[in-house]
């Protein structure tokens, strides 16, 4: 004769829903975009502004190395698409189309402008220096400090 078996659950099983963490939602982000691929960047870059085509903007990047990208290209995926214009087939959302440059050109864009800055900088510091009076001299002592919550140690 059998004896029926009685079926004991843990109890780590019991104490599981009391340490088990509350889900936290975050809304989407309307800017979402598939991964690059090797060698390149994506960007969304302005197609219009205020209603109004920002043709300047896209041709210019067209020109500097962007290539817009096609949704084709990421079938299944459920990125936002341009429907309507000229540039139906591409993602995109709220004026803005994801375009990718290759990260050689995005790099090189990058020291460009840094270097622009630089300049600017210099030129700043030497005009501000050749205008002061000698009883009043300029000290320019220009540094930045980062940081995140906490005070200055």
């Amino acid at each position: 004769m059998e004896t029926d078996k009685v079926k004991k659950t843990p109890r780590a099983s019991e104490d599981r829903d009391k340490t088990k963490r509350p889900v936290e939602w975050t809304p989407p982000s309307s800017l979402d975009a598939p991964p690059a691929p090797d060698g390149f960047r994506h960007r969304w870059i302005r197609s219009e502004s205020l209603g109004f085509d920002d043709q300047k903007n896209i041709s210019g990047r067209l020109r500097s190395g962007y290539e817009l990208v096609m949704a084709s290209e990421y079938k299944d995926k459920g990125f936002p698409v341009v429907e309507t214009g000229k540039h139906t087939g591409v993602i995109g959302v709220g004026g803005l189309l994801l375009a990718r440059v290759p990260n050689e050109i995005a790099e090189a864009r990058q020291r460009y402008y840094a270097e622009k800055a630089n300049e600017r900088d210099e030129a700043v510091k030497t005009d501000l220096l050749r205008d002061q009076h000698p009883s009043m001299p300029i000290s320019v002592d220009r540094h930045s400090t980062q940081t995140f919550g906490g005070g200055k140690k």
